[in-house]
């Protein structure tokens, strides 16, 4: 859902990519727990087991402990707009999964991704007429170099992820798929750290 990219992409700039990515880690119980309200999904004891073990790894990340007043308490690390933004993301992740699946069926998972693209394209395209930021848009359009890494990334995430994203559901529960793709922030290190120098 576009509102969830677009809290995901804020909380990029704000707390970096390792911990965004982390905190995305979450979509795995919010996806299993809207799957079995709306999709009547059932969660198995592994299901929680798996969950509570991701939830505890994002605590350890975002939270470190810290000096309060004198006491050891647990403070937040990173600003904790990002955290709210990337848990926005998160939330918005889990919930398009499950509408879509609910809505997919048995459609051919490379047509809803197209579907999807159209709908997120009328909402970013209404969200930037009542802010009035095409002025942005335009200077994007006009940076050549970044450009080409925009559309790296969109062949790669939008496309390619999103229509496999969609086969995975498919094919298997809902909660099931969303903890699998859920390694992205393992594999999110080593371009972290080789390419921003995020330690």
């Amino acid at each position: 859902m576009c509102s969830g990219d677009l809290c995901l992409f804020k909380a990029f700039v704000l707390v970096g990519s390792r911990v965004a990515m982390l905190i995305m880690a979450l979509v795995p119980p919010l996806t299993a727990v809207m799957s079995r309200i709306f999709l009547n999904e059932n969660l198995t004891p592994h299901h929680l087991c798996g969950m509570g073990l991701t939830l505890a790894g994002i605590a350890l990340v975002v939270l470190t402990p810290g000096e309060i007043f004198g006491e050891k308490r647990l403070r937040f690390s990173h600003p904790l707009a990002g955290v709210l933004l990337a848990f926005g993301g998160a939330l918005g992740q889990a919930g398009g999964l499950v509408i879509s699946k609910y809505g997919m069926g048995d459609y051919d998972a490379f047509a809803a991704t197209q579907i999807r693209a159209i709908a997120g394209l009328a909402g970013f395209t209404l969200l930037y007429s009542v802010s009035g930021k095409w002025g942005h848009v335009s200077r994007a359009l006009r940076h050549g170099s970044g450009m080409w890494f925009v559309l790296l990334g969109a062949f790669c995430g939008p496309f390619l992820g999103v229509s496999f994203s969609l086969l995975a559901i498919q094919h298997t529960l809902a909660g099931v798929a969303a903890t699998i793709m859920a390694i992205v922030p393992v594999l999110i290190i080593p371009p972290a750290v080789l390419i921003f120098h995020q330690g």
